[in-house]
């Protein structure tokens, strides 16, 4: 198998595993959480998103959360800003206290991109060139992702072509990295290979990660399959924090916990320490009074218990 030697993972729980929850979550908890990922290695986390508060309440503290990090060399910070507003409020403070990247998406799907901001593909993916350029010009990386890339809840399975359509697309406007993120957690392996495929026609393969949501019990064996094609950086979420408020019954992102205990199960480096990784988790699920998502850390703490 054509392994790689290594994965970067960026833990999305700070904001997509916690963007969905009904009770507000207090900055100080968020902050924390950020700590303990840091602390267990991780050197890329998603911190939170700048967005409309009266769409996404559990956000509006997002200067608190970023201002109130203990930023730690090697590690990039990044936040979501789907516009230029979005992104003018996370450069409002001084320059030191800026995200290290921004995250735009766009959908493969029509449908949902009309649902959704009600407007085309590449009319929605158009309205993201001057926050990409924006931001490349303040040396604040930018990230892409593509969701519903293999299956949408309005009109179902996704053709490649169309992952390929929003690939070119993110590249045109000045996109650096593009992420195939399966949205609601439909995708099973060879549909995972051919999207992810589609991806690196117009993306390098340093250029490229998965973000895959475990609905179906399908996020690792996706994991795995994109490993052998050699791509090596994937987004997960600590203790499978999130859920999709588009599919009933989504669990939400793989846990970085299953992740990284299946890296190195097959002798794949991390940087991580697992025992912190999964305090973290528990740190992040004791608050939110429910049990880690995620089967490695339910193994190990039943196993630290005796």
């Amino acid at each position: 198998m054509n392994l790689p030697p290594k994965v970067k993972l960026v833990d999305v729980g700070p904001r997509d595993g916690l963007q969905n929850e009904k009770l507000p979550v207090p900055a100080s908890v968020k902050i924390e959480l950020v700590h303990r990922l840091q602390d267990a290695g991780l050197t890329e986390i998603e911190v939170t998103s700048y967005v409309s508060p009266k769409w996404v309440p559990q956000m509006a503290d997002n200067a608190e959360v970023l201002a109130g990090i203990r930023r730690k060399a090697g590690v990039r910070y990044s936040v979501l800003t789907p516009n230029m507003q979005g992104l003018e409020a996370a450069m409002a403070p001084a320059p030191e206290l800026w995200p290290d990247e921004i995250v735009v998406f766009g959908a493969a799907s029509e449908a949902f991109s009309q649902r959704n901001i009600n407007c085309s593909i590449a009319e929605s993916i158009e309205r993201f060139r001057p926050v990409v350029v924006a931001a490349r010009a303040n040396n604040i990386y930018v990230r892409g992702a593509i969701s519903c890339s293999v299956g949408c809840p309005y009109e179902g399975k996704i053709a490649p072509e169309r992952v390929e359509l929003v690939a070119r697309l993110m590249k045109d406007i000045g996109v650096q990295h593009i992420g195939v993120a399966d949205t609601i957690g439909v995708g099973t392996p060879l549909k995972v290979k051919r999207a992810m495929e589609a991806a690196l026609r117009h993306y390098d393969l340093n250029d490229v990660s998965g973000h895959f949501h475990d609905t179906y019990g399908q996020a690792l064996a996706n994991t795995l399959i994109c490993l052998q094609m050699g791509v090596w950086q994937f987004d997960t979420s600590s203790a499978g924090l999130g859920g999709c408020p588009y599919a009933k019954g989504a669990t939400g992102n793989v846990a970085t916990e299953d992740v990284v205990y299946l890296l190195h199960g097959m002798g794949i480096a991390t940087g991580i320490d697992l025992d912190k990784l999964i305090d973290a988790g528990k740190f992040i699920s004791d608050f939110l009074d429910r049990k880690p998502n995620s089967r490695a850390a339910t193994a190990l703490l039943n196993k630290r218990a005796g």
